[in-house]
């Protein structure tokens, strides 16, 4: 009996840790697959500027468009984040503050680029 407690106890342990991993996984893919057809649209400068609060935040990053303004209560570094809201933000968004991992994240929130 208790063999078979374990062995079950080990299976549900077992499926907490993988479907998590199967759903990030699945919603990669998806996520990649849209950000590929939003690449289309194209941003002037003075569009993206009237999106400068904390609720409707965009941002530029090395020309590339980015709504962000799901991310603003999130962002770990407070309202740095509005410093540049509406405008050009790749000095800050490369400081020493971020981790790797922030450039990977940026691409779910991209909508679009900088028309020149």
């Amino acid at each position: 009996m208790d063999v078979l407690m374990v062995t079950l106890l080990l299976g549900v342990l077992g499926l907490f840790i993988l479907i998590p991993r199967l759903r990030k996984t699945d919603l990669g893919e998806k996520g990649r697959a849209n950000v590929t057809t939003k690449a289309a649209k194209a941003y002037t400068k003075a569009e993206v500027s009237s999106h400068n609060k904390r609720t409707d935040c965009w941002i530029i990053i090395k020309d590339k468009v980015y709504d962000v303004s799901s991310y603003v209560e999130e962002h770990p570094g407070g309202d740095a984040i509005l410093a540049h809201a509406g405008d050009d933000s790749t000095e800050g968004f490369y400081g020493p503050q971020h981790a790797t991992r922030v450039f990977d994240m940026i691409e779910d929130f991209y909508i679009g680029d900088l028309e020149k």
